[in-house]
């Protein structure tokens, strides 16, 4: 039989031998001392021998087989708890029994330790000791509340105090063990509850929240608890969390409305609440005797049903006999079909809340005594604290911390307004002074930091799907509104700022706003009081919001879109010589997605725009599953349902939302259904109301819209419920869409062998059918246009023989044929011609081309074929599909006929993005800034083209500007440089006035026959004239000298007289200027520099080449006295304005030809007007100013050749080098 219990023993017996005689030489009871307990020789030691046995054989080898025997042995009940009581409280410097008594709480620190329940990681032992610990615990728990010989609590305390008085630079390490090892203990305590599933045999009010508040309260807990918490953050900084569990376990499901109210009040509630449950439970008896079983029950029943098809059914039972509907649910009850049931998911309720707490009077009073002087001294040093510590994520923080933070928050605000709701009640203790004081004893919650802090729990609670911490979380932040509402409506300006500041922090982050829809959308089977929070959250949110908006109508949201990155300021720069203006090989424009990141941008609120977003099926199915549970609602969670379904129906109109069996099912149940609201409830009148109008209009739309019929037995998307709302769809505007990608061949190919690899593109892509509509709609034009060319030849040969050669005399234009338009057969058929890029690049190498090119495409955009195609080419295009078609092109390397393609680059643009500046101004471009249209500039000036200077190109040369000499050489003024600015900006704006309309393009311009054109032309072979009579001039070829006869001239240089031009007079220079040597110019002619702009074209005529040109053209070393010959502008000089008007056309007529480097310099060293004009404009527009020393790259000077002649006075053989 010895062996039969050995064997079933389930600790080992040598662990079990330890311990029983380690327990025997702790102590005992003596017989000669009236029963006193006595310490063993060796008590000490045996205590420290017991933890290392806990340490190294329990927690190391994951059993629980000394916890037990120590259980068994009943040692904290039998033994600890005397020697604990063997320390008076008067003896203080007994270091032994302190030590002793240090020894018996590091053994019961581990006994009373909470045990979790981790179902991966258990073992069959602990299956076997789990049930006997938690038992066990509960003993302790009795014995150490209710040990009348000492308190065991305040001995513990005692243990901590000598440690809590140093400061706490000089604690030790051990100091800080003794401070944490009582709270651990005291921690423990307030955890240990009965389990949930385990029959206790004791009494429970023994261990009970008020029997365990009444111990703090007498032991002066309370007291110690506060005095850490008070000192949160100064002189303890690592107990904040272990002092905010304790806290947590004391108040956790205690109703805190009920905390503050007086003894006469809390009757009065109790009394109600009692009357309440009695009412449900009298109409839920009633609606059971409706149809309870009587006495003739005994008698069997049976009843026939015969359906509408003649088949005929039976339900026994006098229930039958009721009504149509018993007999329906009667049968539906009988049915052999049962859904798949599912699995049973883990408890979605807060984690160790349990049951609501019920507290005794006495109780009651020290636990509202205890949460009032925490809230005035310890509430914001503690949770300043805590809340650091979890966004640090500090080591002694766990996971479950979180949950209980956020839970005491909102805890600790709904008591803070349930006491100032009491104060404000009571006359006697109302003041202003104690409602200011009031919010500022919970201002560490209501700051930005605690704002950051709960919105990132928000969504990482909800992106990890931790609906406990997600339910908590939600709380608190309902508590918050509530309490920044109080403040807003307390009546002190000081508060109501406040209160106004917070709420537009709150509701100033958009995330927010969806973080709080999305919650509410997506319940799914999390549990009630997941249900309940997020529900109280919307309704609290939306309901002060909206409040709030109407206040503040300019109220500001940021809010999250998508806007296109920056330039660089180094890709801006562009290279010398015009780089700015050469489009880049690759599209940066077609890369906006890659290139776009999210950015913030503040936008104006819309409460109504925001409420659409709580219509959706997802968050009406939330509220009809929150109001599924009518029958065990208060009052205030009614009314928020009620709230709710009547903003959907008559706010927002939308009650179509509503049509939906299930919900009109169970608002007929809250009112005329079996078990129905109670009709004393405060609520019941206006759930009536509801429920009567949302049938009406429900009855109502099902005339207008029988589709309702259908639509009653499923949800109701955005799009349905508009249509069922309003009846017709949703009109919505949408954006231009882009046309497909344009492609190009990769090499220089035939029009044949084009047309071949883009038919292979779409025959490998299976996409035939396009093919066949491209040879219809080319037949068809084939066709029609042989008709009319048919047509014209035989209207030619009836005209008269004479009308035909007067018509033949006269130049005309051939006639073109009115264009063939291609007419999709499908509406397939029109998006492919507006996306597939193949069938676009087919339809254009087969000559068809939109209507309207210079319109934006769409894709109801027309395609033609134009008239100048004619049959013949549209019979060889036919022929050439058909060719490609039957057969195919063929490529080395296994290549594709799709691979002889890119995409082609599109054109470099700027778009218009949220992050441009917005400096540019086109009226600046066109009108110059100016406000009257009369003066303003209408087109822009033209100019030479440019072009990317490529590596055969030579650098470009540079030259230096130099500051002009002024008089006295004094620096200019303000009111100077700003008269030569305007002075300046006129003359360049009287310049740019003058330009006319033709610099655009003009269809006509391509008729070489056109009036504009042979007028145009005659003026430009008339100024070349003129400009190469100027030229001969200049080198001596065709002027006459002043002095020297006409004829002797012309026998000098062998001319006729019809070589000479009369516009051309020349001089021979007299003097010693007529034959002076040509000199290299000194360092102080060359930074002389000309006058203005207008004064630069009389000079240059008057006095030789002008200041700029000096400073490039480095003239060689001449011979000694050479005679020079003059073009002379005194006589017949032709009128500036004139060249100027003549100048510009030149520029304009130059500027129309790409991709060629243009030179304005002029040949002769006199530079024209043109040229001084352009050089004017280019400082203008670049915005440089005269006066600046930069280095300005010109284009490359012509060399001039040396001037010769027959005439031997001209140029001298000397001269030569």
């Amino acid at each position: 039989m010895e062996d039969a219990d050995v064997t079933n023993d389930i600790v080992h017996p040598h662990v079990r031998a330890h311990i029983n005689s380690l327990v025997s030489a702790l102590g005992g009871y003596s017989i000669d001392d009236d029963g006193g307990y006595k310490l063993g020789d060796d008590a000490l030691e045996v205590l420290r021998d017991l933890k290392r046995w806990i340490r190294f054989h329990d927690e190391k080898t994951n059993r629980m087989d000394v916890a037990r025997c120590l259980a068994e042995a009943n040692i904290v009940g039998s033994d600890l708890l005397h020697i604990l009581a063997m320390w008076p409280p008067n003896d203080s410097g007994s270091k032994y029994r302190a030590k002793v008594a240090l020894a018996c709480l590091e053994v019961m620190v581990p006994l009373t330790w909470p045990i979790e329940k981790d179902h991966e990681a258990m073992t069959i032992n602990h299956h076997r000791n789990i049930p006997v610990l938690q038992l066990a615990q509960l003993a302790y728990k009795r014995a150490i509340l209710n040990f009348d010989a000492a308190p065991i609590l305040g001995t513990a305390i005692r243990l901590a105090l000598p440690s809590m008085a140093l400061s706490n630079g000089d604690r030790s390490p051990r100091n800080q063990g003794i401070i944490k090892l009582v709270l651990y203990f005291l921690r423990n305590i307030t955890m240990i509850t009965p389990p949930p599933g385990v029959k206790y045999n004791g009494d429970e009010t023994q261990v009970s929240r008020s029997t365990l508040i009444d111990a703090f309260s007498f032991q002066d807990v309370f007291v110690f608890l506060e005095t850490i918490a008070s000192n949160m953050g100064d002189d303890f900084r690592l107990e904040d969390v272990i002092v905010m569990e304790i806290v947590f376990h004391l108040v956790k499901r205690v109703d805190s409305s009920k905390l503050f109210l007086s003894e006469k009040h809390l009757h009065q509630i109790k009394a109600d609440e009692l009357t309440a449950a009695m009412q449900k439970e009298a109409a839920m008896l009633r609606s059971y005797g409706k149809h309870a079983p009587t006495r003739h029950s005994r008698f069997g029943t049976t009843t026939w049903v015969k359906w509408a098809s003649g088949k005929l059914s039976t339900v026994s039972g006098q229930d039958g006999l009721l009504d149509a509907a018993a007999r329906e649910r009667k049968m539906d009850s009988n049915k052999s079909f049962r859904p798949p049931r599912r699995a049973r998911k883990e408890d979605m309720e807060p984690k160790n809340l349990g049951p609501p707490v019920t507290l005794d009077e006495r109780a009651r009073q020290q636990l509202g005594s205890f949460v009032s002087e925490f809230l005035d001294s310890c509430f914001n040093p503690l949770f300043a604290h805590v809340r650091k510590s979890l966004e640090r994520e500090a080591p002694h923080v766990l996971q479950y911390h979180h949950s209980q933070f956020f839970y005491l928050v909102a805890w600790f605000l709904e008591a803070e307004r349930m006491r100032s709701n009491r104060r404000k009640s009571d006359s006697n203790q109302h003041s202003d002074g104690d409602e200011v004081r009031s919010f500022n004893l919970i201002a560490e919650v209501l700051t930005q930091e605690m704002f950051i802090t709960m919105n990132r729990a928000l969504d990482r609670a909800y992106g990890d799907k931790d609906w406990p911490l997600l339910t908590t979380v939600m709380r608190s932040f309902t508590q918050i509104l509530l309490t920044v509402q109080e403040m807003a409506d307390s009546g002190n300006e000081e508060d109501q700022e406040i209160a106004d500041n917070i709420l537009s922090r709150l509701f100033y982050e958009e995330t927010t706003h969806d973080a709080i829809a999305n919650i509410v959308r997506t319940y799914k089977d999390q549990g009630f009081e997941y249900l309940d929070a997020c529900t109280e959250l919307t309704h609290t949110f939306l309901r002060i919001l909206e409040a709030y908006s109407k206040q503040n109508v300019d109220l500001q949201i940021r809010s999250r879109k998508r806007t296109r990155r920056k330039k660089r300021a180094a890709k801006a720069a562009a290279d010398v010589g015009g780089d700015e203006d050469q489009p880049d090989a690759e599209d940066d424009s077609a890369d906006d997605e890659r290139q776009a990141e999210k950015t913030s941008q503040e936008r104006k609120f819309d409460f109504k725009r925001f409420a659409m977003r709580f219509i959706p099926q997802g968050v009406v199915d939330t509220f009809v599953s929150f109001t599924a549970y009518y029958r065990d609602l208060n009052d205030s969670q009614l009314k928020r349902a009620h709230r709710y379904f009547h903003r959907i129906a008559f706010k927002q109109e939308m009650s179509v939302m509503l049509f939906r069996l299930d919900i009109i099912h169970l608002f007929y149940n809250m009112i005329k259904g079996p078990e129905p609201l109670d009709i004393k409830c405060s609520v019941y009148k206006d759930w009536e109301d509801l429920v009567r109008h949302i049938i009406r209009k429900c009855v109502r739309k099902l005339e207008d819209r029988p589709a309702l019929f259908t639509e009653l037995l499923f949800s109701k998307i955005n799009s349905t419920a508009h249509y069922l709302e309003y009846g017709h769809e949703k009109q919505t505007i949408s954006s231009n869409p882009r046309p497909g990608a344009e492609l190009e061949f990769k090499r220089e190919l035939e029009r044949d062998q084009q047309i071949a690899i883009v038919v292979g593109v779409l025959l490998d892509r299976n996409q035939t059918d396009h093919l066949e509509w491209v040879k219809k709609q080319l037949s068809e034009a084939e066709s029609e246009r042989r008709a009319w060319q048919n047509a014209e030849k035989a209207l030619e040969a009836e005209r008269p023989a004479g009308e035909a050669a007067d018509e033949s005399a006269e130049p005309s234009t051939a006639k073109i044929a009115p264009h063939a338009t291609m007419r999709p057969d499908n509406d397939a058929r029109r998006t492919a011609m507006f996306k597939n890029p193949h069938l676009r690049l087919l339809m254009k190498l087969v000559g068809m081309e939109r209507l309207a090119p210079t319109l934006d495409e769409s894709p109801d955009s027309i395609w033609i074929i134009p008239g100048t195609v004619t049959a013949d080419a549209l019979k060889e295009t036919i022929s050439l599909v058909n060719k490609a078609e039957f057969t195919p092109p063929t490529f080395e390397d296994g290549e594709l006929a799709e691979d002889q393609l890119r995409r082609k680059s599109a054109p470099r643009k700027r778009a218009a993005y949220d992050d441009d500046d917005h400096n540019d101004n086109i009226d600046d471009l066109i009108n110059d800034g100016s406000d009257d249209d009369d003066t303003g500039i209408l087109f822009p000036a033209g100019g030479p083209t440019t072009r990317k200077r490529t590596a055969e190109d030579e650098p470009p040369k540079k030259r230096r500007q130099r500051r002009r000499r002024r008089e006295g050489n004094a620096d200019p003024t303000e009111e100077q440089l700003e008269a030569e600015k305007q002075a300046k900006r006129k003359r360049d704006l009287e310049k740019r006035r003058k330009v006319k309309s033709e610099m655009y393009v003009d269809l006509r311009e391509d008729d070489s026959d056109w009036e504009g054109n042979r007028e145009r032309d005659a003026l430009f072979f008339a100024r070349e004239r003129e400009r190469q009579a100027a030229k001969d001039a200049s080198f001596g070829l065709s002027s006459k000298p002043s002095g020297v006869e006409r004829s002797t001239w012309e026998e000098l240089l062998g001319v006729g007289d019809d070589d000479m031009e009369d516009g051309d007079r020349t001089v021979i220079g007299k003097g010693k200027q007529a034959r002076g040597t040509r000199k290299r110019k000194s360092d102080a002619a060359l930074a002389e520099s000309s006058d203005d702009g207008e004064e630069s074209g009389t000079a240059a005529s008057d006095s030789g080449p002008s200041s700029s040109a000096r400073r490039t053209i480095k003239r060689r070393r001449a011979a000694p006295k050479p005679k020079v010959v003059e073009v002379s502008s005194d006589d017949e000089e032709p009128d500036e304005e004139q060249m100027d008007e003549k100048d510009d056309a030149m520029e304009f007529t130059q500027s129309g030809k790409d991709g060629a480097v243009t030179d304005d310099t002029p040949l002769s060293s006199h530079p024209s007007p043109a040229a001084n004009a352009a050089a004017e404009k280019k400082s203008t527009e670049t915005g440089e100013s005269d006066d600046e020393d930069d280095d300005i790259p010109v284009a490359k000077t012509a060399a001039r050749a040396r001037p010769r002649a027959r005439a031997g006075f001209i140029v001298e053989s000397s001269d030569e080098e």
